[in-house]
């Protein structure tokens, strides 16, 4: 059997001694300020995770798309996303909403009806709020908070489901002004990182993606180029490399299997390729503490 790719369990032992509001593992509220101690290092988890940034600052990426946000901003991670931390702020506050995938998924059991807000997330993780657009999810979150805290409410579950979605849907009307202000050439860097995350593992090479969009090799590279200040070539390795990242700290599985995983030819391609990219091997990235 092919070993998961992720450690499920890590936020789950990081946040045992925290005061938490939860139904089982399907909807922990948290509203109390938590920067999990494996944040230091790429990670991946299977839940979505809602962030209701009341003050502060952070820095980060999610799937090599960098952000920085101030608060009042909402920062969403779905399942199988890579974050990355790189700073927050002393001063930073926030509401942390976790939620299962089955949790997630009984929201909206429709698929078609739910991939237009999952894409809107996708695209949007970290997003702005105004005043009044954060006094409303405080109000959603407090409400979600005493409906969890009644154990013997018949409809507790519920209950729940239709805040979160009402919460989902009323943070939509962000997610679709941020979409709708993109240039021709960000909305071809977006197809770029989507199609990206769907091959990265099998190809590495410009040709694919620029055939995939229909523009010549060329053409692909300088819009990438002038779009993001990065090339192509750097936005495929570091996907690849995050990747690996991820794989060695968070699995057990072994650098000849992570390089099967990845598609090299072989193991000693793939520690050359990953020290040219970190300045360590496999090994020692692994063993790094």
């Amino acid at each position: 059997m092919k070993p998961k790719n992720i450690l499920p369990l890590n936020w789950r032992i990081e946040i045992e001694n925290l005061e938490v509001d939860s139904i089982d593992d399907d909807l922990i509220l948290l509203d109390k300020p938590i920067i999990i101690s494996a944040f230091k290092y790429p990670f991946k988890v299977d839940v979505t995770t809602a962030i209701i940034c009341i003050k502060g600052k952070t820095e980060g990426s999610i799937n090599l798309k960098p952000y920085t946000t101030e608060g009042p901003c909402l920062i969403t991670v779905l399942p199988g996303q890579i974050m990355e931390y790189k700073s927050v702020s002393d001063d930073f506050e926030g509401l942390f909403l976790i939620m299962s995938s089955k949790f997630t998924e009984s929201l909206i059991p429709n698929t078609a009806e739910r991939l237009p807000l999952f894409f809107s997330v996708r695209d949007n993780p970290a997003i702005p709020l105004d005043n009044e657009a954060l006094t409303g999810m405080i109000g959603y979150f407090d409400m979600l908070k005493k409906v969890i805290r009644i154990k013997d409410h018949p409809y507790r579950l519920e209950v729940s489901r239709h805040l979160t979605l009402a919460f989902f849907f009323g943070a939509g009307v962000y997610f679709h002004e941020s979409v709708n202000n993109r240039t021709h050439y960000e909305l071809l860097v977006e197809k770029f990182l989507h199609i990206l995350e769907k091959h990265y593992r099998e190809q590495r090479g410009l040709e694919f993606y620029a055939n995939k969009l229909c523009i010549t090799p060329k053409h692909f590279a300088k819009v990438v180029k002038e779009t993001t200040q990065k090339s192509a070539n750097d936005w495929i390795d570091e996907r690849v490399t995050l990747e690996a990242k991820a794989l060695l700290k968070s699995t057990n599985l072994t650098v000849l299997q992570i390089s099967e995983e990845l598609n090299f030819s072989d193991q000693s391609f793939f520690g050359k390729y990953f020290k040219r990219h970190t300045g360590m091997s496999p090994r020692e990235y692994k063993g790094k503490g």
